[in-house]
């Protein structure tokens, strides 16, 4: 072969493309070249993110990670001799709970409680859309899921990607041989996106023409000392009652107070802007590196999706049938389809409520009066983590 020969060969051994067929997972009987199948997953994930725009923001950063742990021999999160690589450091923040708080104080920071502040009421629409987070966990429980498994499952159902990777690590279910944080992840992600396509079918089956139709008041004008004694208050009562969600709810609120209080212009910003978005990239890429193929080509995973779409589309028909109960009291005067806003998908749902009233009545303007449901629905998620919490740490 001589020197030439014998240096292209120990160059190839050394080369993911002598290992890409060395991992075969078994799944539902059938085996599969796991790296290959992974490395397709990704690509599959970006062209979702980039091409069909599902939620790029936090899909791009996950399909990339993915496709990182995947490739043999890189050592990006350890090599053979132990080393720690680059993407384990990083995951430091995800497996510690660091990124999805942070997140959160982003979104406190973006978020305008203005819209529930004027109607209340609807803190309990976005109660009821919760109702897929609990038929789920038990959904899952009873297919083999241990109790905390299922609880990070059910969570999807609230379609809010921060508080279900908050709480699959919070309950110990983000690490090691049986982590399902990829999945929860990929998930409640994939579910928030596909909002617009997921919604529509439930809320035109749980409605009529004419509810759709419906036409509500304007809004009362909320104060400024409203909008900052809103996450003073919330966040004294909610960790009162339940303390479990302080690092949640409290993190949200302090967030929201940069916001409102007028004086703090700079963090405000920081908060929704670079802090945030670098946040995004560190969670996206370290969630995408917990996908390697030994952990994720499971029939668990695809369990996992399902009960995710059963808990979404099981919430979405929570706030519904709570928006129905509300129609009625109030003799015709809330439109109940904004009950679906009451998922935490803020604001993609709220604009979903609002397309589809303008399909069936054009003047109607139902998006400020969805977005107070919408925005209780970040709350209702974080308060569901919360109880999940308290019951089963």
């Amino acid at each position: 072969m001589g020197v030439y020969g014998e240096a292209l060969r120990e160059l190839f051994v050394s080369s993911g493309f002598s290992h890409i067929f060395n991992l075969n997972v078994t799944l539902g009987g059938i085996s599969l070249p796991g790296t290959l199948v992974m490395l397709i997953v990704s690509l599959v994930l970006l062209y979702l993110a980039i091409g069909k725009e599902f939620e790029p923001l936090l899909l791009v950063p996950i399909a990339f990670g993915c496709l990182l742990v995947n490739l043999p021999l890189s050592g990006i999160m350890s090599d053979v001799e132990g080393e720690i690589g680059f993407l384990r450091y990083v995951s430091f923040g995800t497996e510690h709970e660091i990124y999805p708080i942070i997140i959160f104080m982003g979104i406190g920071a973006l978020t305008d409680f203005g819209p529930l502040l004027a109607n209340p009421i609807t803190f309990l629409l976005g109660a009821a859309a919760q109702f897929g987070v609990f038929v789920s966990f038990l959904g899952a429980n009873l297919v083999g899921f241990n109790i905390r498994q299922a609880a990070c499952i059910g969570i999807i159902g609230g379609a809010d990607g921060p508080t279900s990777i908050y709480l699959t690590m919070k309950l110990g279910q983000g690490t090691g041989p049986n982590s399902i944080l990829g999945a929860i992840a990929v998930a409640a992600y994939s579910y928030m996106s596909l909002v617009p396509l997921i919604q529509p079918p439930v809320m035109k089956l749980l409605t009529t023409k004419e509810d759709r139709a419906i036409r509500m008041d304007k809004l009362r004008p909320v104060s400024k000392k409203e909008k900052i004694l809103f996450p003073i208050i919330c966040t004294i009562v909610s960790g009162l009652i339940l303390p479990a969600c302080v690092p949640l709810i409290g993190i949200l609120m302090f967030g929201n107070l940069l916001r409102e209080c007028g004086v703090t212009e700079r963090l405000s910003g920081a908060a929704q802007n670079e802090i945030l978005n670098i946040t995004t990239v560190f969670l996206g890429i370290s969630v995408g590196a917990t996908m390697a193929a030994e952990a994720f080509l499971k029939v668990d995973t695809l369990l996992i999706i399902l009960l995710g779409l059963i808990a979404f589309a099981a919430s979405t028909a929570g706030g519904l049938i709570c928006g129905q109960i509300m129609k009625v009291l109030s003799k015709g005067k809330v439109n109940p389809l904004i009950g679906s806003a009451g998922v935490s998908a803020v604001p993609m749902a709220a604009r979903v409520v609002q397309r589809v009233v303008q399909s069936e009545n054009p003047g109607s303007y139902l998006l400020m009066h969805a977005m107070g449901p919408n925005v209780a629905g970040v709350i209702g998620t974080a308060v569901a983590a919360g109880v999940m919490l308290t019951l089963l740490r």
